[in-house]
């Protein structure tokens, strides 16, 4: 088992704080300031293309778009980005309450041919209900997972290329059909920590995407998932989402991190710690715990921080070190089980050099990476 590494487009804005344009808010989503930060760079094609063909130049596999009310839309993004890019792959973020399954299916397909095969999903269910009210679905958290469900059965049915019914809960579809399926399928990446969002990922996901938790609670979620798909009888690969501040030195790293936090001031932590803390989402929750919304004792693990999760919803916590401890730390979690590593960091163009210039090598030297990613390094 090799180590796949993905970086992240920040299609909602970047910058070199932890709060640039918006202020994380209702459950993880932005909500904006009243002004914007200084040095906030908008997320406009020319600026997502630098940082596509840097993670693409340095070695990185494929890259996270997200999706929600802040960000532009993942799907136009992605395929714009690949008409600049040659083997990035691209982690499409969407929520399937919001398309048709067959729609999506058929979206996948055209995307695939559109790249050459180079089209990942990460399903978002939705944690919070704000959120999810904002593109008209009304549904409770326990409910969407079950949509989910029914979604992804949907989906991998039209695959097939030949005419499928179903009849469930929430969708029904006769005669559903992909009349030219993609090649190859895409696959899905699926996170969620509840007990509903469980059997859902044993029954549909390739990879359970989980977000940056210390090595013990990441092992527990590995073993119960697991657990889940073999009496599915499946087999499902994993995945984390950490940001990530790689230095020459430790003592370089950890004064960025620094520097991010001494940028903070107790009104926007307080601010959206309130906001955070009313989110449905039990991920969100574990990452809240993690910090208890205080500046103190962020290191929860060696090299792994929670500062992030102070002021942003999702993924909280970053890989902090010197290159080879940040090296040390994706080898720790792969000995584990994990696999697929998807990174960001702030700014997104810049972290992506140091990382892929001074991590990357380190785990091609350490025959982690896979034969063409070790090539590049």
């Amino acid at each position: 088992m090799t180590v796949h590494l993905h970086w992240f487009l920040p299609t909602g804005g970047d910058g070199r704080t932890l709060v640039d344009r918006h202020v994380y808010a209702d459950g993880g989503v932005n909500h904006s300031r009243t002004g914007p930060a200084s040095g906030v760079r908008a997320p406009d094609i020319a600026y997502l293309t630098q940082i596509a063909k840097a993670a693409e130049q340095v070695g990185f596999e494929g890259a996270l778009t997200p999706t929600g009310t802040w960000c532009e839309d993942s799907w136009l993004t992605t395929v714009a980005l690949s008409q600049h890019t040659e083997r990035l792959k691209f982690l499409v973020a969407f929520r399937p309450g919001v398309v048709s399954p067959v729609l999506a299916a058929q979206m996948a397909a055209t995307y695939q041919r559109i790249t050459r095969g180079r089209l990942l999903l990460n399903v978002v269910t939705g944690g919070d209900g704000a959120e999810q009210r904002r593109y008209g679905d009304h549904l409770d958290h326990d409910r969407r997972y079950a949509r989910t469900d029914e979604f992804l059965t949907v989906v991998r049915g039209v695959w097939r290329g030949e005419p499928y019914d179903f009849r469930g809960d929430h969708y029904h579809v006769e005669g559903g059909l992909t009349a030219l399926p993609p090649d190859p399928l895409p696959e899905i990446f699926f996170g969620g920590s509840s007990a509903a969002a469980g059997p859902v990922a044993a029954r549909h996901a390739d990879v359970y995407l989980t977000w940056g938790e210390p090595p013990q609670q990441v092992k527990e979620k590995i073993e119960w998932i697991r657990g889940l798909a073999e009496r599915e009888g499946r087999t499902v690969r994993f995945g984390i989402r950490l940001h990530t501040i790689s230095r020459d030195s430790s003592a370089e790293a950890w004064a960025t991190a620094r520097r991010l936090l001494d940028e903070l001031d107790a009104g926007t932590v307080a601010t959206a710690q309130e906001a955070l803390g009313r989110s449905e989402s039990v991920g969100q929750q574990r990452m809240l715990a993690l910090h208890g919304g205080t500046r103190e004792g962020l290191e929860i693990a060696p090299n792994l921080w929670a500062g992030v999760g102070l002021v942003r919803g999702g993924a909280g916590t970053a890989l902090v070190g010197s290159h080879t401890e940040v090296a040390d730390r994706i080898e720790e979690y792969h000995a584990l089980g994990v696999e697929h590593f998807v990174f960001s960091g702030y700014p997104h163009l810049e972290e992506a050099y140091w990382f892929g210039e001074g991590v990357i090598p380190v785990l091609a030297g350490r025959g982690l990476l896979p034969p063409a990613a070790a090539a590049g390094a």
